[in-house]
């Protein structure tokens, strides 16, 4: 071996961060584009994702949630379901996100669709999905899945992934294949109930649009838009 087929004792040269860009769009987003509802304007670009975006998940979201003392953290997890009440997603109750979501129901919702330079951000308040909505959804999902909720107590401490790998195989003996798995109690979903949607598109120079939908106050179901500066 010789001294140019050494590996280098020293740390790699990092990538050149500042120098990593892409030119965005020259089409935009303007106001009178806008469907009359964030939740109308979000069905439109959800629809383009799905199918012209060439996204892995376009429906994977970041939530992002912070407990009493405001200290934050952020998860990516799956949208199930979405209408002019609010975007729904599930999760075990004892995981840190819904423990914190119990605490201050404030949250934020980012979908990151960066190859079609797009974004869409919610903020509102959590709460949790009825039984009924819980337990109709857990029936969609698929044997393994629903195997899967009872197996991981989420967020908890594990020994290792053979305990987790024998918590699962235990279920699967007493819950086979086409058998029926009840929907944990501990398991449920949280209707994210919008307050302000903002619809981010990237532009040319980094003048991005920015429009941003805002619930009015007087709880009537009207919105006012706003274009904010990027």
């Amino acid at each position: 071996m010789t001294d140019r087929d050494a590996v280098p004792s020293g740390p790699a040269v990092p990538l050149d961060l500042a120098s990593m860009r892409k030119q965005y769009r020259a089409e935009g987003l303007l106001e009178a584009e806008l469907a009359a509802t964030p939740v109308e304007q979000f069905a439109r670009w959800f629809k383009q994702a799905a199918t012209e975006g060439g996204l892995f998940e376009p429906n994977a979201v970041v939530v992002s949630t912070a407990d009493a003392q405001g200290r934050p953290s952020s998860r990516t997890v799956l949208l199930k379901h979405f209408d002019e009440r609010g975007f729904v997603f599930y999760t075990n109750y004892d995981s840190r996100k819904a423990r914190e979501l119990g605490e201050n129901p404030h949250v934020s919702l980012l979908f990151p669709w960066h190859p079609m330079a797009r974004q869409v951000i919610v903020t509102g308040v959590a709460r949790r999905t009825g039984r009924d909505e819980t337990a109709a959804y857990f029936r969609t999902r698929p044997h393994g899945s629903q195997l899967g909720a009872w197996a991981s107590a989420q967020s908890s401490v594990v020994a290792g992934r053979s305990a987790l790998d024998a918590a699962y195989a235990e279920l699967a003996a007493r819950y086979p294949e086409g058998e029926q798995v009840p929907a944990p109690p501990h398991w449920g979903g949280f209707r994210v109930v919008p307050r302000a949607v903002e619809f981010w598109q990237g532009r040319e120079n980094r003048l991005h649009d920015r429009l941003r939908y805002v619930a009015d106050g007087d709880g009537d179901g009207g919105w006012r838009v706003e274009r904010l500066s990027p």
